[in-house]
């Protein structure tokens, strides 16, 4: 078996599973990541492999904190602090893309679990474009969260798939 910690294909029925090997879904968010049709955004720019998803942001961090502590790994090209389209009061979460690669991969190592205006943030590189198959939360796909069972998504870097236990064969 070819185990990894992490997801490399996102399917939503296998990162629903604890340990990436469950057969059926066990919850409606799974059913409907697997019923949803998704394709990434064609308008979005930058490089994928330069772009990092910054989350659990404090809602009122002013975007100037955010790029002052992630100008430390190196020059920002691009920075999206996403917000709600009918209030305009931000949503918690950003994207950074960096002017070099190893720029984005220093922010990946180091600035996660960072503390901006008194929140832990978590940093992921950006799933979108990078990662194939990739469903967000929004229909029922994505990592992280409780779902509708309680029961919590795996296979992303705060929550690693973990080790499936091997079952023992028995001969009849």
């Amino acid at each position: 078996m070819n185990w990894m910690p992490y997801a490399q294909v996102y399917d939503p029925l296998k990162v629903g599973s604890i340990d990436g090997t469950d057969p059926d879904p066990h919850d409606r968010a799974i059913i409907r990541a697997l019923d949803s049709e998704y394709e990434p955004d064609k308008n979005v720019k930058g490089k994928s492999d330069r772009t990092i998803f910054v989350a659990r942001l404090y809602r009122q961090t002013k975007e100037d904190s955010v790029v002052e502590e992630f100008s430390k790994y190196g020059p920002i090209r691009r920075f999206r602090l996403i917000r709600d389209i009918v209030t305009g009061s931000s949503k918690g979460y950003a994207f950074i893309e960096y002017e070099k690669k190893e720029a984005a991969n220093q922010a990946y190592h180091y600035a996660n679990n960072l503390i901006i205006d008194g929140r832990r943030i978590f940093v992921d590189f950006e799933c979108g474009r990078k990662l194939p198959g990739w469903k967000p939360r929004r229909l029922g796909g994505g990592f992280g969260g409780k779902k509708e069972s309680g029961q919590l998504r795996f296979g992303g870097r705060d929550r690693p798939f973990r080790k499936p236990l091997p079952v023992p064969v028995k001969k009849k």
